[in-house]
């Protein structure tokens, strides 16, 4: 395998080779492509680097479902050839990719070159966004504009299918009045007595029966629901474009303020006596 140069990226990058982007504009690197083009030769290796970076991501009031979107892959069978077989994949948007790779194995140079371009990248993303330049001519604004027509009409079949579900989710999706297990956890440690972040949250509540973990995925117990103290908040569909199929991502847990004040008193936030 040829090794990735380490530096500053350029335009021949093989990152910009391998980056993707779907109907709406928004780019993606597949992680199986990340992979590769890093040295990697297994799967559960790099997948590693993945789990450290979700949980980098939720520690710092990221969405990881969102910057990490699951995904399936049809990848060749190694030995003997009985034909494709699809493989677990993740979707990973620029910051996703740049923080898998500052966990990933830093004797690989392939892993200093990924850590250069994406750091490098996403700064100039940030600029871009705040110094978008405007047209110098009539002729080079119409072309602008005739560029931005012709990606209206290529994603317009995309937006017939998303459009009907995005309105029937929206009342589903309403969030008001409850959080994120991450800001639930940011608002408990205001008091000094509770020291807890997302992951440590996560674990508590499966520990003492408010939550369930199934497929990486933390589900409420039916029970604390129903005593309002967790909710669940419907993500948006997206389209799969390894797939081509809408994809409806499992609901996101979320606490309510009742929820809330409970846990405050479990984790010793009136008498410092925390629960075990």
């Amino acid at each position: 395998m040829t090794l990735i140069q380490v530096g500053q990226p350029t335009a021949q990058s093989p990152f910009d080779s391998i980056r993707q982007t779907r109907p709406d504009g928004s780019e993606y690197w597949s992680a199986r492509d990340l992979m590769v083009a890093t040295g990697y030769d297994k799967w559960q290796n790099f997948e590693v680097a993945i789990e450290r970076a979700k949980i980098a991501a939720t520690n710092q009031g990221h969405e990881a479902d969102h910057e990490f979107t699951e995904a399936s892959k049809i990848g060749a069978t190694r030995g003997i050839a009985v034909g494709p077989s699809t493989v677990r994949d993740y979707h990973l948007t620029r910051f996703a990719a740049y923080l898998v790779f500052m966990n990933g194995d830093p004797r690989k140079p392939e892993i200093a070159a990924a850590q250069a371009y994406f750091a490098v990248r996403t700064r100039e993303a940030e600029l871009a966004e705040q110094t978008r330049a405007l047209p110098q001519s009539y002729a080079e604004a119409l072309r602008e504009l005739a560029s931005e027509v012709e990606a209206h009409e290529v994603t317009k079949a995309r937006v017939a299918v998303l459009e009907p579900p995005a309105r029937a989710w929206q009342f589903l999706a309403d969030a008001r009045g409850d959080y994120s297990v991450a800001d639930a956890a940011k608002i408990l440690n205001r008091d000094p007595a509770i020291s807890t972040g997302p992951v440590l949250l996560f674990k508590w509540m499966g520990k003492h029966g408010w939550a369930y973990r199934r497929e990486s995925v933390w589900h409420p117990m039916q029970d604390k629901v129903n005593a309002g103290l967790l909710a669940t908040k419907a993500q948006k569909p997206y389209w799969d474009t390894a797939t081509e199929k809408l994809v409806v991502p499992p609901p996101q847990m979320r606490v309510t303020p009742k929820g809330l004040q409970k846990l405050y008193v479990a984790l010793g936030g009136i008498d410092g006596k925390a629960s075990a």
